[in-house]
């Protein structure tokens, strides 16, 4: 699970000069912060073969990041292709004197270079950060006369024109359907074919299911014949199609069924290409692993990558698990369900870091003191696991991030059943914290001025200590109740009694099922939210200051802000709501919106909510905490919410979970709070989130060279044109034929499917 920071900042930048508010959530503004990742001193202490592990792993990550544009959207492969052309041909200030010269002005060829950067980033035209499409913020015909007039168009005419057409289009479309992520008539998915329904994707994972299938490396594409009966075809991402092959535990599975009147038929070969580099390049690291457990874990995801093998995947994690503390630290696979609609398949994503020595102390520390710190969470012994499995945590400098998005602490691998008995890992990393979540007071929204100053001084280290608690005692936490496949029980059914009903235990978790296929559609943001309140919970807790460093006022202010962030976090968070739909665009975003809300009907005037008139004249808001309520109102008030959400989960009551997490996620205009008129507010001064320059390693000779970027939308984008010096070009053919092979299942992208529910 990856973790997002809490309290990111959204003021009001150039939105306001950037055309009417309902537009500003679908550009990034031209002075959007750029950030350049720092770990040149963390790669200067590796030794050579440290080194090549690391290049040869980066690589792998690279390249697997390219098939998040094929998750995204129908359109993102070409958006990535023409602007990959563009700048191969021109770089950024060559394109600059062009495009002036075409009649564009110095904004508007700052606003493409920072769209074209967005699209680098995100892996793609929608924001992974809230699954809202973003658009270039110039007129479109300029756009296409800069394309067309380009280096890149003068040297393939036709393919470059090609390109344009098919997503000049969709690159400037914001039809509502097409505004944001989703299934059906919410949005668009590339997760599923465009004409499947939120009714489909739950047929499909109860297939899936009866198989014991896991979803995270699938895709669902629904043809309907002439009978109007559909046919589903869920098809797994591995380098091998359907061509024959050794039998493995998949091979088995790839035929036709009929399951509840449907016919579905298994296929594999989703990326194959794509994951063919994959393979290459961790075959190569294998040769400059440290241990065998390193060797073991890259031979299994080899095999998972070339089979479609998630159970691979899943022995790849476990050695994982046992490599503890290596100085290069790694994952990659089809890891975060977030962007998944229904809330099941995996975003590829894999990161490459290296050990900060000094910080992960502290987590180390922290990590020998859980088993003390569980028995303090408001649950029965008897809703723990029943041995907790001492983790690494470890704090890292990442070298490369590919995906989507960076976060800033992780808790993985997501697998229930490796996370019940062989343990996880943690790893909060500290130099995408240093610069993503860096604060400019002018630009702190929503605080007291007298809150401002204290909050700048506390934020960063009290968010170490959430993100430490967030991901080691939050997701950390927690039983799930199983019946295994031949009836046995984990737990006493005799004795274990719920603590909100008294009662036995009347529901479970049976065989095949998991937290994300029973939970769906809440599971992320609920898990979300479970370990963001344990975070707050505990960080009250004397010995857990004291592990960080802090003690007597410096604790007290530690918590003050670290509830303070999560509270004004909450009021951030209605920028993710889409009212239209009334559905929530982010997990992390809605967890903190629930824990506002549970610290609001607290009363007593823990939090107040005060609607004001800004400086400019325009609406503006002001969130307060009384500090000395935190410990006598806030901390029963989460006591008996986080009970409660822990029991929902370890029982599997889907009924009682969904009732529950809705009902503080509902957004209404109800006063006092009046949230949809904040959510005006909230829209009028948000800020972006920051872009994240991340540098290349290039190998030469035996030596691993480091290249490093300037903290700009050109240096972002130059870090991309460097990044596939060798097969540049194949891989825009590559993704190019991947999306047009499958372009049949979005075309009339806006047109809704029938029987939407």
């Amino acid at each position: 699970m990856g973790e997002p920071e809490a309290g990111s900042e959204f003021a009001n930048g150039a939105a306001a000069a950037a055309g009417p508010m309902a537009d500003t959530q679908y550009i990034l503004p031209n002075d959007i912060g750029v950030s350049s990742l720092d770990c040149r001193e963390a790669f200067r202490l590796l030794s050579p073969t440290e080194r090549l592990y690391a290049h040869h792993l980066s690589r792998a990550a690279w390249y697997g990041g390219l098939a998040v544009l094929l998750q995204t959207s129908p359109e993102a492969p070409y958006i990535y292709a023409l602007l990959s052309r563009l700048f191969r041909a021109q770089d950024p200030d060559q394109l600059r004197q062009h495009a002036l010269a075409e009649g564009l002005t110095e904004e508007e060829y700052q606003a493409f270079l920072v769209y074209a950067a967005g699209v680098y980033s995100n892996m793609g035209n929608y924001k992974s950060f809230g699954d809202t499409k973003f658009v270039p913020n110039l007129p479109k015909e300029k756009l296409e006369r800069v394309i067309l007039g380009s280096e890149a168009a003068q040297q393939h005419p036709e393919e470059v024109r090609g390109l344009w057409q098919t997503c000049g289009e969709l690159m400037f479309s914001l039809e509502p359907r097409l505004r944001h992520l989703g299934l059906g008539k919410e949005g668009i998915t590339t997760y599923f074919s465009g004409n499947c329904t939120m009714e489909d994707a739950k047929l499909a994972q109860d297939f899936l299911d009866s198989q014991n299938l896991s979803a995270y490396n699938t895709r669902l594409f629904k043809e309907v014949d002439g009978e109007g009966k559909p046919h589903y075809e869920v098809r797994l991402a591995s380098v091998l199609g359907s061509e024959p092959s050794l039998d493995s535990e998949v091979t088995s599975k790839l035929k036709s069924y009929e399951f509840r009147g449907s016919p579905f038929q298994v296929t594999r070969g989703d990326y194959a290409p794509i994951l063919q580099k994959v393979v290459e390049q961790l075959e190569k690291a294998k040769a400059y692993a440290a241990n065998s457990h390193q060797g073991q874990m890259l031979a299994q995801y080899i095999e998972s990558f070339t089979q479609g093998s998630i159970e691979a995947h899943k022995r790849g994690s476990r050695f994982w698990i046992q490599d503890k503390g290596p100085i290069v630290e790694s994952y990659i696979g089809f890891i975060e369900s977030y962007r998944d609609p229904f809330g099941s398949r995996g975003e590829f994503e894999g990161f490459v870091a290296v050990v900060n020595k000094a910080m992960s102390a502290k987590f180390e520390r922290l990590v020998a003191s859980a088993e003390q710190l569980l028995k303090e969470l408001p649950w029965p012994p008897t809703f723990e696991k029943d041995k907790f499995l001492t983790p690494d945590f470890t704090s890292l400098d990442v070298l490369t991030f590919a995906g989507s998005g960076i976060p800033a602490g992780i808790n993985i691998p997501n697998y229930d059943d490796l996370r019940q008995t062989e343990g996880f890992k943690n790893v909060s990393l500290g130099n995408v914290l240093a610069v993503a979540y860096a604060t400019q007071r002018e630009k702190l929204t929503f605080l007291e001025e007298d809150d401002k100053d204290l909050y700048i001084l506390w934020k960063g280290p009290s968010f170490d200590v959430q993100v430490g608690l967030h991901e080691l005692l939050g997701h950390g936490s927690g039983k799930l109740f199983v019946q295994d496949e031949k009836g046995a029980f984990n737990f006493d059914q005799e004795t274990v009694i719920n603590p909100e009903t008294g009662e036995q235990i009347q529901s479970w978790y049976r065989s095949g099922e998991t937290w994300d296929s029973k939970f769906s559609t809440i599971a992320s943001s609920y898990e979300e939210c479970r370990a963001e309140s344990v975070g707050l919970y505990l960080c009250l807790h004397p010995q857990v200051l004291e592990i960080f460093g802090f003690e007597g006022a410096d604790a007290e202010d530690v918590i003050y802000v670290n509830w303070l962030n999560m509270v004004r976090a909450g009021l951030l968070a209605l920028e993710f709501y889409t009212p239209e739909a009334f559905n929530w665009r982010q997990a992390h975003m809605q967890a903190r919106f629930v824990i506002l809300r549970v610290l609001l009907e607290a009363g007593e005037g823990l939090v107040t909510i005060t609607p004001t008139t800004g400086s400019d004249g325009r609406p503006d808001a002001r969130v307060r905490l009384d500090r000395s309520k935190i410990r006598s109102v806030g901390k029963p008030a989460l006591e008996r919410f986080l009970r409660r959400l822990q029991v929902l989960k370890s029982t599997g009551d889907v009924a009682g979970g969904r009732t529950l997490y809705k009902g503080y996620a509902a957004v209404t205009d109800a006063p006092p709070e009046c949230f949809l008129t904040l959510r005006d507010t909230v829209l009028l001064r948000k800020e972006s989130r920051k872009l994240i320059v991340q540098p290349n390693t290039r190998l030469e000779g035996s030596d691993v060279q480091l290249l490093e970027y300037e903290a700009s939308a050109a240096g972002l984008i130059r870090s991309f044109s460097e990044r596939f010096p060798e097969d540049g070009p194949e891989l825009e053919e590559i993704l190019t034929q991947l999306a047009t092979a499958d372009a049949r299942f979005w075309k009339g992208p806006s047109e809704a499917p029938s029987g939407q529910a």
